[in-house]
């Protein structure tokens, strides 16, 4: 796929840049609602994502459980950091039958209130990947909104959690 045809496909599906990286559309809110501690909220929202080779999805989290479905293109590492422990893991979003030496899954889910980045699998891109690209979904449920969106403070989290500084940094909001 040419940097053209990534641009069509921005176009076509009316994706606008997204905070956190990357490009995105809000596909689906429900009209049913649902009480949650913040008020009334949409039961569910769904969104097409789109990741292209030079992008990344920041530091962040949101207050509901997030579920990414794989569509096409690249593999993405989606790394969930779990600030009560500590502990960091590593899941690769793509097609099993393309990318199972990733040990891929098409879908895979972000619990509420962790802290998560995503970005391609390939770690330094090349000539031949800089066309490359990863469009993915995210079903919210409860929906989504805004107010519940946090971006990372990671120099904060490298603080507290100095083993994972290097991946916190390179997975920043970018300051461009």
């Amino acid at each position: 796929m040419t940097a053209t045809d990534i641009e069509q496909l921005i176009q076509q599906l009316k994706l606008s840049p997204h905070p956190e990286g990357g490009y995105y559309r809000e596909t689906y809110r429900s009209t049913a609602l649902v009480q949650t501690a913040a008020g009334k909220r949409a039961a569910s929202t769904a969104i097409y994502y789109l990741l292209t080779a030079n992008d990344y999805s920041a530091w962040h989290r949101i207050a509901s459980d997030e579920l990414w479905h794989f569509y096409s293109g690249q593999a993405l590492n989606i790394h969930i950091f779990d600030e009560n422990s500590g502990q960091l893991k590593t899941h690769c979003l793509g097609n099993p039958l393309e990318h199972s030496n990733h040990n891929a899954v098409f879908q895979l889910v972000v619990p509420a209130g962790l802290w998560f980045a995503a970005e391609p699998t390939a770690a330094n891109h090349t000539q031949a990947q800089a066309n490359t690209f990863s469009l993915v979904a995210c079903t919210v449920a409860p929906g989504f909104e805004f107010s519940e969106f946090e971006l990372a403070d990671t120099e904060a989290l490298a603080q507290k959690h100095p083993q994972h500084t290097a991946i916190f940094r390179r997975l920043g909001v970018r300051k461009d």
